[in-house]
């Protein structure tokens, strides 16, 4: 790629990020937040074939977090690319998701695997308010309680 296109893509994700004003902060600078887009944004602007994603979003706020999930749902709308995205959020799975893989609690293998037929494009909000969604979320949530249960060592969830 380009150097005026690795620039202007990178300048873009920034923005999207929130993190306009910042191009030139050194990490002890940003806050963990702040961090974590960073990470995001790295990952994004890397476009590599397979995009490899281990809790990005934990340390955001709602707002954030909505954000680059739905930049998360254009990257892979507009390029197809894999992404493994691995989460402890049930709701994050779903939205961002055309297969959820369920892993039981230590040591892990794999419990299920659900096929997600929301139809795509898709919004990280409005997804979440569609019969399919809550439909599934409850379906995987009642496979998830018994890990639950495991790894909180026999207390109710």
């Amino acid at each position: 790629m380009p150097k005026a296109e690795r620039r202007e893509r990178a300048r873009h994700l920034i923005h999207k990020a929130g993190l306009s004003g910042f191009e030139k902060s050194y990490p002890h600078e940003l806050s963990g937040g702040m961090k974590k887009r960073v990470v995001i944004i790295r990952i994004l602007a890397a476009d590599s074939e397979v995009l490899f994603m281990d809790e990005p979003f934990g340390a955001l706020d709602v707002f954030t977090k909505e954000m680059l999930q739905d930049e998360i749902l254009k990257v892979w709308q507009e390029t197809k690319k894999t992404i493994v995205f691995v989460t402890h959020d049930l709701a994050e799975a779903i939205t961002l998701s055309d297969r959820v893989v369920l892993l039981t609690a230590r040591p892990s293998t794999v419990k299920n695997e659900y096929d997600i037929p929301i139809p795509r494009p898709r919004s990280a909000l409005e997804t979440r308010f569609q019969p399919e969604f809550v439909a599934l979320q409850k379906l995987i949530w009642n496979d998830l309680r018994e890990e639950v249960v495991k790894t909180k060592g026999g207390q109710d969830a």
